[in-house]
């Protein structure tokens, strides 16, 4: 049996072995990135081919070619063969064009079908949690492709990253313990004391025209460490009470989007409460396994619970949609279709349509710190990319239209 004393060296040995580890892990990563994003160590979006920039206007290629000969718009790039291809910002900047072109013949519904922002006066900002309370769910694969899919299709995008293991920062290009110096998190915009700061200030550009995003890191956690004691010295708090936090900081902010989207940490603290309070929708991701569901089950009853004593405190919480995503699915598994098929039968509609299949495309795209939608077809196999691009489109355009539906566009 080992004395105090060695076990007290032991100890500082095993604290100081783990921190030699991260801080080794984390100049590995960063050696990682700069040579994956070299030189301006950023991550850049790749351009669309002129086929995909009319798809995601919804116009005819022929009609895009029409355009470009007529020098109305932006110029595309002109690369072998005559290809033309189109920038984000370009293709935002044509939608743009061609709604101003449909305002002047007064065919404001066709305006409005290429310039999809929210009428702030009918429609009010849509925030989306995407939660679970086991890891290893697609939540953060999730909320990353779903906020990619909304600015690519054209609506105002907020991500927001609430998990302090930061992997959707990851996923959009950041290193947080390299490129956050502090207070530069949602922390920063809910905490307690005088050091808070407006969340517009803490907002970040991407290099996703439209999408903007708010980091996570480690400081996170402080927020379930500062509210116990604010919950347990009754401190008074001007700025409301700790699950109207998110929300207040949101609302500040509101003006400027059309969808927020929450990735939400894997556990059921103040932070995911708070992102619950804040969020008009909810996406709850589940892996199709017997303990996975079980654990979700559990998730759910904590959750009820806890919104319980929220709204009796005065919280207000009406969804405009609860759904339940199928995530990492894989069709030719029959517990897993077993699995998918009890819990349609249990909840109908509230689980999506379309399950989230897995994929080593989306697998190995994260390899890179990238996401389907940045990667090119040529990438992969063609028939593994088409069939990943084909399930991820369904998900998220599912999704898509009941935040339409929420707005009351029936269309």
């Amino acid at each position: 049996m080992l004395d105090s004393a060695t076990q007290t060296a032991e100890a500082s040995a095993a604290d100081e072995r783990i921190a030699a580890d991260a801080a080794l892990l984390s100049d590995q990563l960063r050696v990682l990135r700069e040579r994956l994003f070299a030189p301006a160590e950023s991550k850049v979006l790749r351009t669309f081919s002129s086929g995909e920039a009319a798809k995601l206007i919804g116009v005819s290629d022929g009609y895009l070619r029409q355009l470009s000969i007529a020098g109305e718009g932006p110029q595309p790039e002109t690369g072998a063969g005559g290809r033309r291809y189109y920038s984000l910002q370009d293709i935002n900047a044509l939608r743009q064009h061609l709604a101003n072109q449909a305002l002047v013949k007064g065919n404001i519904a066709k305006a409005r079908s290429y310039v999809k922002w929210r009428d702030p006066e009918h429609e009010h900002l849509q925030v989306i949690a995407v939660t679970n309370f086991k890891g290893g769910s697609g939540k953060t694969t999730t909320s990353t492709h779903l906020a990619q899919h909304l600015a690519l299709e054209g609506y105002r995008v907020l991500a927001v990253d609430l998990d302090p293991q930061a992997s959707m920062s990851a996923l959009l290009g950041y290193q947080p313990e390299v490129d956050l110096t502090g207070n530069d998190t949602l922390y920063g915009a809910i905490r307690y004391d005088e050091e808070r700061r407006p969340l517009s200030e803490i907002i970040r550009k991407t290099y996703f025209d439209g999408l903007d995003f708010v980091p996570g890191n480690l400081e996170l956690h402080e927020f379930e460490h500062t509210t116990p004691r604010m919950l347990a010295t009754r401190q008074d708090d001007t700025e409301g009470f700790f699950f109207a936090r998110i929300q207040a900081a949101l609302q500040s902010v509101a003006d400027d989007y059309d969808i927020v989207v929450i990735d939400c940490p894997p556990q059921l603290g103040f932070l995911t409460l708070s992102a619950l309070c804040a969020a008009t929708s909810v996406i709850v991701t589940v892996h199709p396994q017997m303990l996975d569901v079980a654990s979700m089950s559990q998730f759910l009853y904590m959750t009820a619970d806890l919104l319980s004593v929220v709204r009796s405190a005065g919280g207000t919480l009406n969804f405009d949609f609860l759904r339940y995503l199928i995530t990492r699915y894989e069709p030719n598994d029959g517990p897993q279709t077993q699995i998918v098929g009890f819990l349609r039968s249990q909840f109908g509609e509230r689980v999506l349509t379309a399950p989230m299949v897995k994929s080593t495309a989306i697998s190995d795209a994260g390899l890179t710190k990238q996401t389907l939608y940045e990667v090119g077809r040529d990438n992969f196999t063609r028939s593994t990319y088409d069939r990943a691009m084909e399930a991820l489109t369904a998900v998220n355009q599912e999704i898509e239209q009941l935040v339409r539906e929420a707005w009351g566009r029936g269309e």
